[in-house]
């Protein structure tokens, strides 16, 4: 039997859901619709067929039942920022909102925090950082985007460098399955290893397993200094040589992001900003961070890695001397995406290799746009060696539907695998990426994977088609 898609297929359902939800939790007008047609992946729009906002677990079980009992898709969604259309309702169905789900419980005893999936990212930050405590995994969006999408997506950020990734945190899981039943994952303990790890199979599973409803993060104890400088310098490879080099010499910066010449210049002026100076020969910068309880011992490892950066051919080095100036670099920093994209760089792949390996990716980055005639602009979190690679075509903007990026695409991801890196850092695959999973996994990874998805997912239910087909 085949997914049940089109309206008037799920009409005879709305009443359940309704009787489940209220009525003002389900929504069939066309204006809701649309606002959750897209997210922020380029030029794709798919319209749900009804939007639902449940409020517990218990409500999403009920639904759940009955979507798996009749095969509707459902499509769980954040916040929409993600940018691999994970949360894209291409199938029509179900669309399950979470934004009602905002509850922050903080154990300051245990250095946890009980949240549910439509908390804003950088609000949980405010809030255990109100108790002393710190949760690092910090995405561009962080100030818009879910912890529920960060989960699902694996989300990382500039602090990924010395902190971890969001499943470096993750201990336990409130989980409504495909078929309605709710499971924990794990239990409330630092060490586990009682059974198979079912938290850390979810995160990064991109909604394909289970919705998600309460999150156990544990959380540090929050750093009291942090010092930043910029660092230019004339040569795009030399920026990435730098990189690794800070890391053999023994120092771990909180942040180390790249961004090369042409998006600064883009997001300096997006943002109208002149904090940065920009001249001809300088082809990227670096921002370095450090962070810790000891300022005599961050301005000591400060000195160091910029005296090692002039081994490097950088140009005059940045001091930010207070707040509002690492406010400004970090505005910079994290506005980058949207300028360029805006300035007609549509695609964006966020390959992964090892750190070391980045002065080939950059170069090879650069050779591919003269082959395939497109430019290119790259930034990212250079410490951990996930560089964001936007794309666009002078006079005819590349579209992913666009045959002509195809070649393009399994080029630069071929070089990614031969650099020992994979196709997506904290993006995801969703529906984009999902043609090009066979350049990184071979035929028995993918059918493990297909087997994962149907123990969970017998009837195919569940953001059905991402990922793989």
């Amino acid at each position: 039997m085949d997914l049940v898609t089109g309206r008037q297929q799920y009409v005879q359902y709305l009443n359940d859901f309704k009787s489940i939800l209220g009525e003002l939790y389900v929504f069939t007008n066309e204006e809701v619709l649309n606002n959750y047609a897209h997210d922020e992946t380029e030029n794709l729009h798919f319209l749900p067929d009804i939007v639902i906002k449940p409020s517990t677990a218990e409500e999403l079980s009920a639904v759940m039942k009955i979507c798996n009992q009749h095969k509707i898709p459902v499509t769980p969604r954040g916040a929409g920022t993600g940018l691999s259309g994970g949360a894209l309702p291409h199938l029509g169905g179900v669309l399950v909102s979470f934004e009602r789900m905002t509850g922050i419980d903080i154990d300051e005893r245990n250095l946890q925090v009980t949240v549910e999936p439509g908390v804003i990212t950088e609000n949980l930050q405010n809030a255990v950082k109100e108790k002393g405590l710190f949760y690092p995994p910090d995405p561009s969006s962080r100030g818009s985007c879910f912890i529920g999408g960060n989960i699902a997506e694996n989300s990382g950020g500039p602090k990924a460098v010395k902190y971890g990734v969001v499943k470096d945190y993750v201990i336990n899981l409130q989980v409504v399955l495909p078929t309605g039943d709710i499971i924990w994952t794990g239990a409330n303990v630092l060490k586990n290893s009682t059974g198979y790890n079912l938290t850390q199979l979810m995160v990064g599973s991109e909604g394909t397993l289970g919705l998600v409803t309460k999150i156990v993060l544990k959380l540090l104890p929050h750093p009291k200094f942090d010092l930043l400088m910029l660092v230019p310098f004339n040569n795009l490879e030399k920026a990435g040589e730098a990189v690794s080099a800070i890391f053999r010499a023994g120092f771990t910066p909180s942040a180390l992001e790249l961004v090369e010449i042409d998006a600064l210049k883009i997001v300096s002026t997006f943002v109208d900003s002149s904090v940065v100076p920009v001249t001809d020969e300088m082809e990227a910068h670096l921002i370095v961070e450090v962070d810790g309880n000891n300022m005599d011992v961050l301005m000591q490892e400060m000195e160091a890695i910029s005296e090692l950066l002039l081994q490097f051919d950088c140009g005059e080095i940045f001091f930010a001397d207070d707040a509002q100036q690492k406010a400004e670099l970090w505005k910079l920093r994290r506005r980058v995406a949207e300028a360029v994209k805006l300035d007609g760089y549509t695609i964006e792949e966020d390959t992964v290799v090892p750190r070391a390996e980045l002065p080939k990716l950059i170069r090879g980055v650069k050779e591919l746009g003269k082959e395939y005639n497109f430019k290119v602009v790259c930034y990212g979190h250079a410490g951990d060696g996930n560089l964001h690679i936007r794309i666009k075509k002078e006079g005819n903007i590349y579209s992913l539907h666009n045959p002509n990026v195809i070649p393009a695409l399994k080029a630069l991801f071929t070089l990614v695998k031969k650099l020992g890196g994979t196709i997506s850092g904290e993006h995801g695959i969703g529906l984009i990426q999902k043609e090009y999973m066979d350049i990184v996994f071979n035929h028995t990874q993918l059918e493990i994977m297909r087997g994962i998805k149907k123990t969970f997912d017998p009837n195919n239910i569940l953001n059905s088609g991402k990922i793989f087909d």
